[in-house]
């Protein structure tokens, strides 16, 4: 019998492995709602009632997929992920909360909450209420959906690319540290494959184009701006991926220096391209303004490393397909 390290890695030389591999909670694609989580541990039996899950990823409510839970459903993959989440803050210092359908969670510390006049829940940036929220719960919801950050009028006169660079910047010491630090832990104590999250190579992700973590974002902001730039302002676009792209590289080049080939495959992108009915954009604008720059990525990743690599969409994207192997 394979490992879960050798059946991914198996079926990503495209060769049958002795079962399908499988990944849950890798990634924030791939993950499950914690209310989902905590179903299937009392299901199992894993816990006994009332015990609470952690919420991993507090923007979807990603609940943790444990080590147990991982081996009773022969999970094959485990994530790497930074400690701190969409929201800015770090997924620390747990304390007890609960969803509207009363599921018993555990929140990061700085998860602080305020509740609207309409029954829904507002989050903040960094966990600070002090600072206009950044995401609402609808009463009765599940997650979180962003809010408008167009916290500041955009002046079309004098954009400067700057301002939606504001959150890619070199990264630190102390992530470095922690993502090599975790990366030999998670080789050394599991059999399993570690899909990277490494950030900072999404361009376009409609996810992080609000930049929920900063309290007063400057730049476009919100969705209708960013997408009208597409047609109205592509230059603009492709100066912010480029810096991006930039960044990104430099990045991935002082990762690969501390967590080597441990890593099996790294979460590239995770910007949406598809709706229910078809892509969101012509392959024409894909090939112009994205397609450049995961090329760029994945050529580097694949001529200086084993890592695999990785790409989320929604929707409907079959006429993109082609699009995407060819970026690598």
């Amino acid at each position: 019998m394979l490992s879960s390290r050798e059946r991914v890695l198996t079926a990503l030389e495209h060769e049958e492995p002795d079962r399908v591999p499988l990944d849950l909670g890798g990634s924030p694609t791939t993950g499950m709602h914690v209310s989902t989580v905590y179903a299937l541990r009392q299901a199992l039996r894993l816990d006994p009632p009332e015990t609470p899950v952690k919420v991993v990823e507090p923007f979807q409510m990603l609940g943790e997929i444990a080590p147990d839970l991982q081996e009773a459903l022969g999970v094959d993959v485990v994530g790497l992920s930074s400690k701190t989440n969409f929201f800015g803050f770090k997924n620390e210092d747990w304390k007890p909360w609960r969803l509207f359908d009363g599921t018993p969670v555990l929140v990061p510390g700085k998860f602080n909450t305020e509740p609207n006049d309409d029954g829904s829940i507002y989050m903040y940036p960094q966990g600070d209420k002090s600072a206009a929220p950044c995401a609402r719960m609808p009463r009765g919801g599940f997650y979180f959906d962003a809010l408008d950050r167009q916290i500041r009028p955009v002046d079309w006169d004098n954009l400067d690319v700057k301002d939606n660079l504001e959150e890619f910047g070199p990264i630190s010491s102390e992530e470095l540290e922690f993502f090599r630090r975790e990366a030999e832990r998670l080789y050394q104590e599991t059999d399993k494959a570690i899909l990277a999250n490494f950030g900072g190579t999404g361009f376009g992700d409609i996810a992080l184009v609000p930049a929920l973590h900063l309290k007063e974002p400057k730049g476009i902001r919100g969705v209708k701006e960013w997408y009208m730039c597409h047609v109205r302002r592509p230059g603009f676009i492709l100066k912010v991926f480029e810096a991006q792209c930039e960044i990104g590289l430099d990045n991935l080049r002082k990762l690969y220096k501390v967590v080597k080939d441990r890593v099996t495959v790294v979460f590239i992108t995770g910007t949406d391209f598809g709706t229910q009915r078809g892509p969101i954009m012509s392959i024409a604008t894909y090939r112009k303004l994205y397609k450049p720059f995961h090329k760029r990525i994945n050529d580097w990743i694949h001529e200086n490393t084993m890592w695999r690599t990785f790409i989320h969409s929604c929707g409907s994207i079959e006429p993109l397909i082609p699009e995407f192997i060819d970026a690598g």
